[in-house]
């Protein structure tokens, strides 16, 4: 029985965005966050991204909006929407424990609040710089092979877990994916 839920999510994903928001509100539930790069799933899984649809694109836009308003959360469609998020994800791998947090809702709110174009590598550098996290270790560090490694990884155990989306939830091995499935997650672990 498991005592915590695995939270996989990528940057890149509105979804994620807000699925972490409503975290940042819950205390009493541990979560293993657990970073993968989505479009890396997607193809394992074989999946074309809503993004490429323009009509799953406009009614995600509109979804998101819309549940984002209902949560009181902060939220701005991204007019730069989808970028690559390899080195932002690397980049959560890379930095120290006590930095994760603050470091993900950084980028978070960056892309999906301010509409930062975090496809730029001076706008990761301002974001960096307000982090006090030195650019050029960073850069050098998400260049090394045991992060690109440790992305992979996770991003295939996701795979073998059959998870195909972002955000998605994993308790008892049971798989709650959405956003919106959030509270199914957590009324699965506080059963145990």
């Amino acid at each position: 029985m498991s005592n915590h839920i695995d939270f996989y999510f990528d940057i890149i994903s509105p979804y994620a965005y807000i699925a972490y928001k409503k975290i940042l509100k819950i205390n009493n539930v541990n979560f293993k966050l657990k970073p993968i790069l989505l479009g890396g799933l997607h193809n394992l899984a074989g999946i074309t991204a809503p993004a490429f649809n323009k009509y799953k694109m406009k009614n995600m836009q509109n979804d998101c909006e819309l549940v984002s308003k209902k949560n009181n959360i902060s939220f701005r469609w991204n007019s730069r929407f989808p970028i690559n998020s390899l080195s932002i994800m690397r980049g959560y791998l890379y930095v120290k424990d006590d930095k994760k947090k603050e470091y993900l809702n950084s980028f978070f709110e960056a892309y999906w609040k301010e509409d930062q174009d975090l496809s730029k590598e001076k706008n990761i550098k301002i974001l960096l710089e307000k982090l006090k996290i030195n650019e050029n270790d960073f850069f050098n560090s998400i260049s090394n092979q045991d992060i690109k490694d440790k992305l992979k990884h996770l991003t295939q155990e996701a795979f073998e877990k059959e998870v195909f989306g972002a955000p998605t939830f994993i308790v008892n091995n049971k798989i709650f994916w959405g956003q919106d499935r959030l509270e199914y997650a957590l009324d699965e672990v506080k059963n145990i």
